[in-house]
């Protein structure tokens, strides 16, 4: 049975004086408590700067605690892997921090299944091609043939299909499956180990501002984006400041001041500036009022357009000069409807910019949905949000398990 799903929104504490969300400290029993049920409600795993007590290890250095590590973070991975790893935040706090679950407000069930419904129809265009393939059928070349077809045309791409299939059919034989609907199920397990790897966390409270750079081409849904971000965040406690680096459209600037105005958050814009110059000026500002997030828009471009993207990388560095570490998080927002165009797009701006974090936007249209197949298998960089209309609500984190059912044509528990 797949874990429900989790927000990827991680926030490490912040000091005392600073955390929007500070709990008195309590005594801790020798060993950690089991964590509660994850739910729905976009879990928080924070870092306190006063650890409890920890088991120690067993290798007779008792000097190093090991730390009680979430596996909201650390999902698909062993215990010895994440220590391996280190936890989110080891660079800032010391690995000695131990981590808690903190629960959110509880969410409300029923705008979570409006939007479920939603991001069924918006892949009913795909659900509709590969529920049928399945009804009533002989479990034979013929039925991976219908498959196939309907993989490609879901634009997964020849990689990813070619993997399902395989990976299918050695479960068919293995497992001895003789139905349709024993295959759909098989293919639906397929699917969430595959985008399992896009189910990752975004770290928060690890720098302060944690400085957001914010990329993608034209049209792709970059500022919207930002501004229901900004208004995710707040949920959180966390105070946010917007930076209006695409300084030649006014028409950007413009959408990015009334989000602002929408969620009462600064937005620091110039009219046609130099979009480094004042997304440095906004990382200054943000440092100076203690700000939690600084987001930068940029300047929407093709990945094509070479002296645009040396443009990027130069607002990049510009950034790190800024402030040590910046930007921390680097995320591209593609349009879900652009197909194997938004495979492309990934990976030049991950080549040009190292990109930490997707946002996949207009899931509501003719999109297909089968792109995030072919991203996991040729770039899997974390998805953390996907938005399914323009409502501020509307942009939600991406969970495997949603998006595969809601690819199938599956209906919830």
């Amino acid at each position: 049975m797949p874990l429900a799903h989790a927000d990827p929104i991680v926030r490490s504490a912040l000091p005392a004086h600073a955390d929007p969300i500070a709990r008195a400290p309590s005594v801790a029993p020798a060993v950690p408590p089991a964590p509660p049920p994850i739910v729905h409600a976009d879990p928080i795993v924070q870092v306190s700067s006063a650890a409890p007590a920890v088991p120690r290890t067993t290798d007779g250095d008792a000097a190093k605690p090991r730390p009680f590590i979430s596996r909201l973070w650390g999902r698909g991975k062993s215990d010895a892997e994440i220590e391996a790893d280190g936890a989110p935040g080891d660079d800032a706090t010391g690995s000695e921090d131990a981590y808690e679950i903190i629960p959110p407000p509880p969410p409300d069930p029923g705008a979570r299944q409006s939007w479920l419904t939603r991001l069924r129809s918006g892949l009913s265009k795909t659900s509709a091609g590969l529920t049928g393939i399945f009804v009533g059928v002989k479990v034979d070349d013929a039925l991976f043939e219908e498959l196939e077809t309907a993989l490609l045309m879901s634009d997964a791409g020849m990689d990813a299909t070619e993997f399902l299939l395989e990976s299918l059919k050695q479960k068919v034989r293995i497992e001895r499956l003789s139905n349709g609907a024993q295959v759909r199920e098989a293919l639906r397990e397929l699917l969430i180990e595959l985008l399992a790897p896009l189910e990752r966390s975004m770290v928060l409270g690890r720098a302060q501002p944690l400085v957001v750079m914010i990329a993608g081409v034209n049209g792709a849904g970059k500022t919207t984006s930002i501004g229901k971000l900004a208004k995710h965040l707040q949920s959180y406690g966390q105070s946010v400041l917007l930076a209006a680096g695409d300084t030649f459209r006014a028409a950007a600037r413009e959408q990015l001041v009334i989000w602002g105005e929408r969620n009462n958050v600064t937005v620091v814009e110039q009219s046609g500036g130099d979009p480094a110059a004042v997304i440095f000026d906004a990382v200054n500002a943000a440092r100076a009022r203690r700000i939690d997030v600084m987001m930068a828009d940029t300047a929407g471009r093709l990945p094509t357009q070479l002296h645009l993207m040396e443009e990027l990388r130069k607002v990049k560095r510009v950034v790190g000069k800024a402030m040590d570490g910046a930007p921390h998080e680097v995320l591209l927002v593609i349009d879900a409807n652009t197909g194997q165009n938004a495979l492309t797009q990934v990976k030049a701006f991950d080549d040009a910019l190292g990109l930490t974090g997707l946002i996949v936007t207009k899931l509501d249209g003719t999109a297909k949905g089968g792109i995030l197949a072919a991203i996991a298998r040729q770039r899997p960089i974390p998805v953390y949000f996907i938005g399914v209309g323009e409502s501020v609500d509307d942009l939600q984190p991406f969970s495997a398990a949603e998006f595969a059912d809601a690819l199938l044509g599956i209906e919830p528990l």
